[in-house]
Parts: structure tokens; sequence; C-alpha cells
């Protein structure tokens, strides 16, 4: 049986967020997990962070394109940029870093920091 890496469990977090699939993100958490979205929001628990996959505020599933992944210990930093669509203003372009810190396995806590892009 092949042991899943943490870079694994962070690319199938990716992938369930590109399909807005809520079992499959939620799969990759801690049942405690805290999602700091740094200067918007900070959700704690699998409920929470269910709440903020689909936020109401948006529109379909965003688009991900992860550009490098670093991994120290139970650290991976991810870098990227991204496309959505928000309710209010349609389209919009952002760059992002995540920071996924691990506990026995899985996902304990998310720092996302974003950036619009023109």
């Amino acid at each position: 049986m092949t042991q899943t890496t943490q870079r694994d469990l962070v690319a199938e977090y990716f992938d369930g967020f590109r399909t807005s699939d809520h079992p499959r993100i939620l799969a990759t958490l801690t049942d405690d997990v805290e999602w700091v979205i740094h200067g918007h929001r900070t959700t704690r628990g699998k409920a929470e962070f269910d709440g903020e996959i689909e936020n109401p505020a948006f529109t379909g599933s965003p688009e991900l394109d992860v550009h490098r992944v670093h991994e120290d210990g139970p650290v991976v930093v991810t870098t990227g940029e991204g496309r959505g669509a928000s309710v209010e203003h349609g389209p919009f372009r952002f760059a992002f870093n995540d920071l996924f810190t691990f506990r026995d396995g899985l996902i304990a806590r998310v720092d996302s920091y974003l950036v619009p892009l023109p």
C-alpha cells in the first residue's frame, strides 16, 4: 500500500477546490482545522470550513494554478494564481500563498494570503 505524502494531500485539497468537491476537501482536514484567510476571516472546525468552500459571494469553482510547492517538516507552502467570479463584481484574478500545517497526517491549519491581480 502506498503512503500518502503531505504534498499528495495538498494536491488532493486543491483538486477538491477546483471541482467544489466538499467531501474530497474535508477528507484532507483534521476535525478542528483552522483556516485563516488573512485580512478576511478565520474559520474553525470542519463545519465552518465547509461553509467557506462555496462562499455565497462567489459563483462556480475557482481555477487554481499551483506554481511552487515547498515542504519543511509538518508544513507545506504553495504559491500560485487563480481565477474566480464574485456575484457582485464578476470575474477576477488573484495570486495566492497557502501555508498548510499538518498534524497526524492531515491538514490542521491553512494560512491563506490572497492578492488581487489586474
